[in-house]
């Protein structure tokens, strides 16, 4: 029966383990990032995606940002802000959404990075994409902790939009850090400052390898773009 498949073994099979990750040992080694969509302001607001960058070796909250959704722009702003607060990690922990893997191979080409990849690379940050939800558990556990706890503040501060939910999270990051916040093995802080070299506005622009034709001109998105020229005498 069971191999005619008219009967189910009932025999728990069980799952794939995975071995525990220690944590990094100093603040900005390995900076864990995720986006959670969520209706964050239950039925007050529109349902929106709350953008998480918590610190591997603390589990500490280190930029919290409401957005519409996840594309490149949105991590393009919150990653710049986290950058203007903190400096510049070692490294950010991500999953393989296409904001930060090329995923198709027909969409290799040029330098086979990504726009955020690009940008991250322009500022010497390194970018690791964890290959299951589990690798990323801190991150991963920190949302569920926020989907119960962030909802129920926002509610009752009386928080109904993404703006003023941003001006909320700050005072929210510094309470959740107070308290659930881990002490690092190691109190050096691995974040880099910012140099007149690092120029954020430019990193995080959107970025097109483009020849110009003989008649000097470019195209992109099926539109012509001509280029002036000026003489000088």
């Amino acid at each position: 029966m069971l191999d005619a498949g008219l009967w189910a073994d009932r025999v728990k099979r069980r799952g794939r383990v995975y071995q525990p990750r220690y944590r990094r040992e100093c603040v900005g080694d390995l900076i864990q990032v995720d986006g959670s969509e969520h209706w964050w302001f239950e039925d007050r607001g529109p349902q929106c995606t709350l953008l998480v960058f918590i610190d591997d070796a603390t589990s500490r909250l280190m930029h919290l940002q409401f957005v519409q959704s996840e594309p490149t722009f949105a991590y393009f702003n919150a990653t710049q802000r986290y950058l203007e607060a903190h400096g510049k990690p070692i490294t950010f922990y991500t999953d393989k959404h296409a904001v930060f893997r090329v995923n198709k191979p027909a969409g290799l080409h040029g330098d086979g990075m990504t726009q955020f990849g690009r940008a991250l690379k322009a500022l010497t940050i390194e970018i690791i994409c964890a290959n299951s939800s589990q690798a990323k558990g801190r991150v991963e556990r920190a949302n569920k902790t926020l989907q119960d706890r962030l909802v129920k503040e926002l509610r009752l501060a009386g928080v109904n939009t993404m703006e003023d939910g941003n001006a909320f999270l700050p005072a929210f990051m510094a309470d959740y850090n107070a308290r659930f916040a881990k002490p690092p093995f190691n109190e050096k802080d691995l974040h880099r400052p910012m140099t007149p070299r690092d120029r954020l506005d430019e990193a995080f622009t959107w970025r097109a390898d483009r020849t110009l034709s003989q008649s000097l001109t470019p195209q992109y998105d099926n539109i012509l773009f001509m280029i002036t020229t000026t003489s000088s005498l």
